[in-house]
């Protein structure tokens, strides 16, 4: 295996057994197999898209196809082999619908179009001749999957999208033009141009869910979230799906079992018709690397709804206790169907499960408050703008992302009890649990840790950032007082910088590490045209944001 997609690649190059995040190497290899093929459904698929053609169920098996193969999503070996067998059919499928329209076919196809296999030996040996290092050039390879790795993340906020009825054929075209760009003989200028019309298409697509999320759940309102518990028995949910969410809802209210959310879920609780359910208990925990220990604890199931899975270890007690859906997998896990025929998921096991467990354990108390999505923003723009014209805000950092295991990103909890009590943090994912349970107060009734919920609302922060770059005047995004320190980990915090270097925001800073399918050429371009740059100290940091001198 080969895999450096994510923030912990091993020893910042990439890992090559077994990957930090937990994948098995024969996962790692089947994933490549999987994005192989899926690479020539796409080709057929865009023919046929030219033709008018196109068979709408592809767009969901590309983009649900994809989505497993993020990290942390999917660690089952059968569920991917179940999925290579189901591609190698559908492209057979493509292939018979460009003869049958009498489309134009090269008559030596690529080996993408036309390679085939019956056995799991045989897809994982084929990864050997297809991943990530069969591009030999550096440059072309980082450029190559700086885009995969976009649409990856542009895949997962299209399947939440899709759950909720909202499709956009345009977002869907580009995924599966990105990947066949791929695999085309692209020099880096032109790759360089494919990676912003990929942010471009960022944007779209966290639109796209920002209107399916507010159209079937209200515009998110500020609210405080418990964080301690009750004495009923309960459901843990976590990933970041909202259908899955209403679903269980729904299945599990007046059963006796509360539903308490977990990491990226926690946004769940601002939007105000998940409020008219009583059973909705709170938050349990924090980010997603802490559940081996918060998993423990909890007592009752665990749904997994998308990503952030961290495989239990052999001597867990809750390895029975975990559920999955979707996109997600974990071998020995009881994994929960599609909707059939518009009807529910089907979460009556996992409820009967949690009817035999004990009550959570607390492990904190009190409440944190968050739902400050851009509409909420809006309102309180007046009096936003007028602690800027007085001077009482100087400055907004944009804190968004993700969090992770590694020790240096103690840096976001320092640099955020750092930050003078002038400025104000923005945020959305998992990075704010590093600071939002710190005491930082507010500046005039603005709390000083703005949350916009899920990874996918910092297109909320965008928004923001642009209504504020119209309410002022100004000729240009960067000339707000908005400063980017962003934390990342996966594929989806990808599909994030690159739709903010899409509108034009420059100066971005990311950390804990650069990621390290960035080549030293590439990293420069990003450096040279955007101002990419990384982290250093927190004071010293502090010291170049603020244009001060700490000390």
């Amino acid at each position: 295996m080969f895999c450096f997609q994510c923030q912990e690649a091993a020893k910042g190059t990439g890992c090559t057994i077994k990957g930090v995040c937990g994948k098995p190497g024969d996962v790692a290899n089947l994933q490549d197999t999987l994005l192989f093929v899926l690479k020539g459904i796409s080709w057929y698929n865009e023919k046929l898209r030219a033709q008018q053609l196109n068979p709408a169920k592809v767009d969901k098996f590309v983009f649900d196809g994809l989505f497993s193969t993020i990290t942390n999503a999917n660690f089952d070996k059968e569920s991917f082999s179940k999925r290579i067998i189901k591609a190698l059919q559908l492209r057979s499928e493509l292939h018979a619908r460009c003869l049958a329209a009498n489309i134009a076919l090269p008559k030596n196809l690529p080996d993408f179009a036309v390679w085939t296999a019956k056995t799991v030996e045989e897809f994982e040996s084929k990864a050997a001749l297809v991943g990530v290092l069969n591009t030999k050039n550096e440059d072309i390879r980082s450029l190559r999957e700086l885009i995969i790795y976009g649409v990856k993340g542009m895949a997962a906020y299209a399947e939440h999208a899709w759950n909720l009825g909202k499709t956009n054929s345009e977002v869907f075209a580009f995924m599966q033009h990105a990947l066949v760009a791929t695999t085309e003989d692209l020099s880096v200028d032109e790759l360089v141009a494919l990676t912003l019309e990929t942010g471009k298409y960022g944007v779209d697509v966290m639109a796209l869910l920002d209107a399916a999320n507010t159209t079937a759940y209200g515009n998110p309102e500020v609210t405080k979230v418990n964080i301690g518990v009750r004495r009923n028995p309960a459901i843990l949910i976590s990933g970041h799906d909202l259908k899955d969410m209403e679903d269980l809802l729904k299945q599990t209210e007046g059963t006796g079992v509360d539903v308490y959310t977990h990491s990226e879920m926690l946004p769940a609780h601002y939007y105000p018709v998940f409020k008219k359910y009583k059973h909705l208990a709170g938050n349990y925990g924090n980010a997603w690397w802490k559940q081996t220990e918060e998993f423990e604890s909890f007592n009752g199931p665990v749904l997994f709804t998308t990503n952030c899975i961290v495989p239990p270890k052999s001597n867990a007690t809750y390895a029975d206790r975990i559920y999955t859906t979707g996109a997600s997998g974990l071998g020995g896990a009881l994994h929960i169907p599609e909707r059939k025929d518009g009807q529910m998921k089907d979460f009556s096991a996992i409820i009967e499960h949690a009817k035999r467990c004990a009550p959570p354990k607390q492990i904190e108390t009190g409440e944190i408050t968050g739902g400050f999505a851009h509409a909420q923003v809006f309102e309180l723009a007046d009096k936003i703008v007028e602690a800027v014209k007085t001077g009482a805000i100087k400055k907004f950092f944009v804190m968004a992302g993700c969090d992770g295991r590694m020790k240096s990103r103690d840096y976001y909890t320092q640099f955020a009890e750092l930050l003078p009590p002038d400025t104000v943090i923005l945020t959305a994912g998992c990075a704010k649990y590093r600071y939002n349970k710190l005491p930082l107060g507010d500046i005039g009734g603005i709390p000083r840790v703005i949350d916009a919920g899920q990874c996918n609302d910092s297109y909320s922060l965008a928004v923001i950032a642009l209504k504020l770059k119209e309410i002022f005047e100004l000729n240009d995004i960067n000339e707000l007082p908005i400063a980017y320190n962003i934390a990342w980990y996966e594929q989806k915090a990808v599909i994030v910088l690159l739709a903010l270097l899409s509108l034009g925001v420059k100066n971005i800073h990311l950390g804990p590490t650069l990621p390290a399918f960035l080549s030293p050429n590439v990293a420069r371009v990003l450096v040279e045209n955007f101002g990419i740059s990384g982290i250093t100290e927190v004071e010293a940091d502090l010291e170049m944001f603020l244009e001060t001198n700490l000390s």
